[in-house]
């Protein structure tokens, strides 16, 4: 069933809608490794870490709801479900049990370097089927590449290999 008809080509609309899901899924994904990480980050410098992470959390939920809400105008229904999330997450996620604040800020990093990654496969692949979501794509990018950046800047001085 088709709610609403795209105004893209049916190819773009099949690049772009799975380019909009994938990054759904991972700022889902992202909202809970946040969300587990501030519930379960001890250490010297939990009071900032733990801030920090409810930033992370709000800024990806926001995207998200943007993201799917993009999916929608174009025809597309977004899947936010669960066992969807739970199917195809592919992000770092948090370890059981309590996080010292060093190794929540280590998953940030690593978990936002990823999903940076693949939002650049995807900023790519929508150049030409839908510059709009391409746009919106390099949004959500540029903020969590300031959140990965906030989150580095908690590693520093580190010894350098």
């Amino acid at each position: 069933m088709t709610v609403v008809k795209s105004t893209l080509s049916e190819e773009a609309l099949r690049v772009t809608g799975t380019a909009l899901q994938e990054t759904l899924v991972d700022l889902l994904g992202l909202s809970l490794v946040g969300k587990q990480a501030h519930w379960n980050v001890v250490g010297p410098r939990f009071r900032s870490v733990h801030l920090q992470l409810d930033e992370v959390v709000a800024t990806v939920r926001a995207h998200s709801d943007t993201v799917a809400e993009r999916a929608a105008a174009l025809g597309v229904s977004p899947d936010g479900r669960p066992e969807t999330i739970a199917a195809t997450f592919a992000l770092p996620g948090a370890k059981e049990g309590w996080l010292r604040d060093t190794e929540a800020v280590e998953l940030l990093v690593s978990a936002l370097e990823t999903a940076i990654g693949r939002l650049r496969e995807r900023i790519a692949q929508t150049e030409e089927a839908d510059p709009v979501t391409q746009d919106l794509l390099i949004a959500v990018t540029a903020d969590l590449e300031k959140q990965r950046w906030m989150f580095e800047a908690e590693n520093w001085p580190r010894d350098e290999k």
